[in-house]
């Protein structure tokens, strides 16, 4: 049985909070779970303790298991120190479209013909 550490949903509309669970990778999001490890509560701040609660004993019980956290958990369990970080990289995730590389350019070309105008009025 291929096992998840992962969220599932609840609260209501626009007011999400999720239960941190061990899951069949098979079961919908929100289904059948084996057993509920904690909390996590993103309408808290981000310094609040209550935001994220899990009994980390049992998660890394399910971890010697053989569980796999989804990427949102694992960062959580980076944080809690439970496992060592990964490097993450995305480069082309922080590049800008093609629309705002093409105004850049236009700016660019705007300030330096603005620039030579106002050498050659000084010049003069």
């Amino acid at each position: 049985m291929a096992m998840k550490i992962r969220l599932a949903r609840g609260g209501t509309k626009k007011r999400p909070f999720y239960r941190i669970v061990a899951a069949d990778s098979r079961m919908p999001r929100d289904g059948r779970f084996i057993e509920k490890l904690g909390t996590y509560n993103p309408m808290l701040p981000k310094d609040s303790e209550e935001r994220v609660k899990m009994d980390l004993d049992r998660v890394k019980h399910w971890l010697d298991q053989g569980a796999q956290p989804t990427d949102r958990i694992s960062r959580m369990l980076e944080a809690a120190g439970v496992i060592d970080k990964k490097e993450r990289n995305n480069p082309k995730k922080a590049e800008p479209g093609q629309k705002a590389k093409d105004r850049a350019e236009e700016k660019a070309a705007k300030a330096a013909e603005a620039a030579e105008a106002a050498e050659e009025a000084a010049a003069e």
